[in-house]
């Protein structure tokens, strides 16, 4: 693990503990580190948070494993929807090519939204038996 990504997982625990469960808003400067999100991820950081402002993070629950993954709406016109796995692994082309081939960023957009909608808990919870949630994923 980089020291990047364990700069950044301490971020996450930050966010995770000073929110209230009442506060959804990722803008508030005094409980919310987003100058340290904005070094750490840059532009990524910036269209994830207008993701999770749409209300475009669903995080999907296997019953009874309680095993979960993140649908996350993308940014185009064609509003397209990528399966990701917030510290592992996004469908997304941005994955393959700025993260896994050319190793610049350390997460895309789809998964700082991921994490981001998950911290502050702004997800949209989907909730599905684990056959179904096997057959999502059998088809990533």
């Amino acid at each position: 693990m980089s020291a990047s990504t364990l700069v950044a997982d301490s971020v996450w625990k930050d966010i995770e503990s000073t929110l209230n469960d009442d506060q959804l808003s990722i803008f508030s400067i005094e409980c919310f580190p987003v100058h340290r999100l904005l070094f750490l991820f840059g532009k990524n950081i910036e269209r994830a948070t207008k993701i999770v402002d749409q209300r475009g993070v669903k995080r999907i629950y296997g019953e009874p494993s309680g095993r979960s993954i993140f649908q996350v709406m993308g940014e185009s016109r064609r509003k397209e929807e990528y399966f990701c796995f917030p510290e592992n692994y996004c469908a997304c082309y941005s994955f393959f090519y700025d993260i896994v081939n050319r190793g610049e960023q350390l997460f895309c957009k789809h998964q700082l939204a991921a994490r981001l909608a998950a911290s502050v808990g702004a997800c949209v919870d989907v909730k599905v038996s684990d056959e179904q949630l096997a057959l999502l994923l059998s088809k990533l």
